[in-house]
């Protein structure tokens, strides 16, 4: 266990996707330890390996089937007896079989409630104890415009579930001065999202998409990574129970010229 520095201990799930690697590498910048938790082993020690420590700072690649408790539980021991403290959590870790309520999958709906809602739930579960010893915590939860726009029914019940779970930890967790937060991304362009699209339906997708958004583009890694940041960071001290939509204005209604 590394007793040697009171840096605070960032534990990011998904850490191996674009996503993931963007927000790894901005909190380590900033310089906590990280954990980078992904099912994919290999490609989170990868990104392990290709980030930059500063002195005294450590950074672990740590397996994590968000859909499995067992593996969720293992995970947070071992974050915790490597640190010896949890500050961060950063529930980016999703699925995404997509389907329409006409003909939705019930097996790939179920996995999908259990790695994208019930994961996040049962990592906080988990975590909770070092919240409580430490009297701080942070929770970061990635949930997604669709929330309100609406889009695959299933992905959507989850990300508007986590939205949920998100304000309920917030008043939950509140007495252990833990702050629980969830950002909302626009259209990112990224393995998980090209997932079982091809390029030309992707492009008719993002020029949709650039269209109806205010600042007129899509939106980036990095700039869902500095707003977790700032969620993390203690700037963000008083901030708890909101969404912040990180999409450049889609979440607005259009609005008629008339």
């Amino acid at each position: 266990m590394n007793t040697t520095t009171n840096r605070r201990v960032a534990l990011v799930t998904g850490a191996a996707g674009e996503l993931g690697r963007a927000i790894c590498a901005r909190l380590c910048r900033d310089g906590l330890h990280i954990v980078a938790a992904d099912i994919n082993l290999q490609a989170a020690q990868q990104l392990v390996d290709s980030l930059e420590c500063q002195p005294e700072q450590r950074i672990i690649a740590v397996y994590a089937d968000m859909a499995d408790k067992g593996s969720i539980d293992a995970m947070v021991e071992q974050a915790g007896a490597e640190f010896g403290r949890i500050d961060v959590v950063v529930n980016n870790a999703a699925v995404n079989h997509r389907g329409s309520i006409l003909d939705f999958d019930p097996a790939k709906w179920d996995h999908m409630m259990a790695v994208n809602l019930r994961g996040p739930a049962l990592l906080c579960q988990k975590v909770a104890p070092y919240w409580q010893a430490q009297g701080s915590g942070r929770v970061i939860n990635m949930v997604s415009r669709c929330w309100v726009a609406g889009g695959p029914p299933a992905y959507v019940a989850c990300k508007a579930g986590l939205v949920g779970l998100t304000r309920s930890m917030a008043r939950e967790l509140a007495p252990y001065q833990v702050t629980v937060n969830a950002i909302a991304p626009g259209l990112l362009p990224s393995a998980f999202t090209l997932d079982g699209r091809d390029a030309e339906s992707f492009e008719r997708m993002a020029a949709g998409s650039i269209n109806s958004t205010p600042l007129k583009r899509l939106t980036t890694p990095q700039d869902i990574a500095n707003t977790t940041a700032f969620l993390a960071s203690g700037d963000a001290a008083f901030i708890t129970a909101e969404v912040i939509h990180v999409c450049g204005g889609s979440q607005l209604a259009p609005f008629g010229s008339g």
